[in-house]
């Protein structure tokens, strides 16, 4: 019954042609032909008028062979055919259904682990959140002192219980001693990853063997879970370009169809015959091969830790040209740390990393979480602020009982205070500087590596047929200068200001342009490049929003790997449109010969169907290329590949 109301017009077809048969064994073949030729038309009729509203509005499709086929088999008698071809068009349907959702396999797995309870214990408040992590294990917590509660009501600050085998519900911290997280859904690692207290847990993972106390730091909306939730629906739902490359082939194909067909007919002076032609001309390979492809490659990218939030990003990514990246946090690992503080006055170190720090808690530049956090370690305290401005890329500027602050670069503080000299650095470092009170008192030096894939990654893209690798920061030039070298990059944009990065990307020639990035000053140029692609690890909202693309994993060859899958999704689509074509016109041939009558020719268009719809699901699989840089980028060979 759920078949029939999914698809009543294969169970009407199925049932007709039941009939049909049972009336032709019973020697009524009158009634027979009646009754098919009847159904065939009225479905010949539904379809002309939907072929009539895209015509309408422009939009020219081959389904036009499938109508004029119904109809050429119904006049010349082959009525059984005419049902058969029916049955396929409407079975097409089912088919492409089954192999979307195996295609979506990937994409629905995540939807289908969405937490929807937590266990918090009676005591685990907000208030709780100050317990420091020990050696107590969540095996010695009672039931009774915990209580389950819907996901969504959960607080930041809350301590949950995450029984053996159970999802991570929100984002936090671990507390007990130690645990093991399965986080293949999330990442593409098939191997466990094992966590110790203070580590960060990802909502979405799936607990081991033994139950793990955590603290909150997310609520349910701003989980990395539910980010990526958000995003597979979104991906889900979308619609592939290229299922518009069918009609691309619409016109020719039909031409010569309808010529073969023609030409059929003259030679051997039988109507029969151009019916016959048409039969083996019907599209549902054309149809079906795209879309499947497309599925399949969305679903291989979910599986490798990238969500590609629309199939058509994938077609952008074939063809990428020039890639740009920011720094800090993309080509780095965006956690610099103090290496020295130089003083310039009168103040002792700890007093400038104090000043620094208590401005920079107004401020959303990455380096301003490292230099609170080497406050931190100091058990330096922060102070309160009576008034903060913080001017993009530059610096932040603060007031403190009547003292003005500024932290930021050496030109933006020499707007504040007097005496600025800037500080020798070491390759690889940068130097933050601070004025108070209209002087500069000192300077923070800081070390913000490039990330050991960072090389490897940028060759990957070049073999890839990207010509053009470009950094776009707002870093000085001498430090992004060196992160460039290291990297391997080819041109380098430095001190940019977001509207600078807009800019820079509007202007590259060699199109399409890929813009990778994490921050929130990433967001703009991420939206305007042709596509967008967010480190959304530990990336901002606002950045993975903006991107076209989200890697969920803290690692830069992503990139590559997301390149790579759009290449091979194309090809594939590609290979199973020209497979659909190449054997629709051998069959055309064939019957224009009379060597195809029209029943046979009906059911060896279902042959055709099956062919291209598994060669579209290649795409699900890696390939020889991408099997080959999954070995060089050190990816556990335990992980069992995917068909293709």
């Amino acid at each position: 019954m759920k078949f029939v109301l999914r698809y009543p017009l294969v169970a009407g077809t199925l049932l007709v042609l039941l009939a049909v048969l049972v009336l032709v064994a019973a020697g009524q073949d009158g009634i027979a032909r009646a009754a098919a030729s009847v159904y065939a038309l009225a479905v010949a009729a539904y379809l002309a008028v939907g072929m009539a509203r895209r015509l309408a509005s422009g939009q020219f499709g081959i389904d036009i062979l499938a109508v004029t086929a119904i109809v050429s088999t119904v006049l010349v008698g082959e009525y059984i055919a005419s049902m058969i071809v029916v049955l396929m068009l409407a079975g097409g349907t089912a088919l492409e259904d089954y192999a979307a959702g195996r295609a979506k396999g990937e994409l629905t797995a995540l939807l289908e682990r969405v937490p929807q309870t937590a266990h918090r214990e009676r005591n685990g408040s907000a208030a709780a959140g100050t317990h420091t992590a020990g050696t107590e294990t969540a095996g010695t917590q009672t039931e009774s002192q915990h209580e389950d509660v819907a996901a969504a009501d959960i607080e930041i600050g809350d301590i949950l219980l995450v029984k053996p085998g159970e999802v991570v519900p929100l984002d936090g911290v671990l507390l007990s001693e130690s645990g093991s997280f399965d986080e293949s859904s999330l990442t593409g690692e098939s191997l466990p990853v094992e966590r110790s207290a203070g580590d960060g847990l990802m909502s979405g993972s799936l607990n081991g063997e033994a139950a793990v106390r955590m603290r909150v730091t997310a609520r349910m909306e701003d989980s990395q879970y539910s980010r990526i939730v958000a995003l597979v629906k979104e991906a889900a739902e979308s619609k592939a370009p290229m299922v518009r490359l069918a009609d691309r082939y619409a016109v020719p194909f039909t031409a010569l169809a309808y010529l073969l067909g023609a030409v059929g007919w003259i030679i051997s002076g039988s109507p029969e015959r151009f019916a016959e032609v048409l039969v083996v001309a019907t599209p549902c390979p054309l149809l079906i091969a795209a879309p499947v492809a497309f599925l399949g490659g969305m679903s291989r990218a979910a599986h490798s830790g990238v969500i590609v939030k629309y199939a058509g990003v994938l077609e952008q990514l074939s063809r990428i040209k020039t890639a740009a990246f920011d720094k800090t946090g993309t080509l780095t690992y965006g956690r610099p740390s103090l290496v020295h503080i130089r003083t310039a006055g009168p103040l002792a170190e700890d007093e400038v990393l104090q000043l620094a720090a208590s401005a920079e808690q107004y401020s959303s530049h990455v380096l301003a979480a490292s230099v609170m956090d080497a406050a931190r370690n100091r058990a330096l305290p922060f102070a309160a602020a009576t008034e903060a401005t913080e001017f993009a890329t530059h610096g932040v500027r603060a007031r403190f009982d009547g003292q003005d602050v500024v932290v930021g670069k050496p030109a933006f503080v020499a707007e504040w205070a007097s005496g600025v000299v800037e500080t020798g650095l070491a390759s690889g470092e940068l130097a933050i500087y601070v004025g108070a009170s209209g002087n500069f008192v000192g300077s923070l030096v800081m070390s913000d590596p490039i990330r050991k894939e960072a090389r490897r990654t940028l060759g990957d893209l070049k073999d890839l047929g990207v010509r053009r690798t470009v950094m776009l920061t707002g870093d000085a030039l001498a430090t992004a200068r060196h992160i460039a070298d290291e990297a391997g990059l080819t041109d380098v944009r430095a001190e940019c200001l977001p509207r600078d990065k807009v800019e820079a990307v509007r202007s590259l020639p060699d199109r399409p342009v890929m813009m990778v990035g994490d921050g929130v000053n990433d967001a703009p140029v991420l939206a305007v490049a042709d596509v967008g692609i967010a480190m959304g690890a530990r990336g901002s909202t606002a950045a993975g929003e903006s991107a076209d693309v989200v890697i969920i994993l803290d690692d830069l060859s992503k990139v590559a790997t997301a390149v790579r899958i759009g290449q091979r999704t194309v090809q594939v689509a590609l290979q199973s449109i020209w497979i659909g074509i190449a054997l629709s016109v051998a069959l055309m041939l064939a019957a224009a010969a009379g060597y195809v009558p029209a029943i046979a020719g009906a059911l060896s268009q279902e042959l055709v169907d099956l062919a291209t719809i598994l060669n579209a699901l290649r795409s699900l699989g890696p390939g020889r290329q991408g099997a080959a840089a999954r070995v060089r980028s050190g990816e556990s060979a335990r992980q069992a590949p995917l068909p293709g």
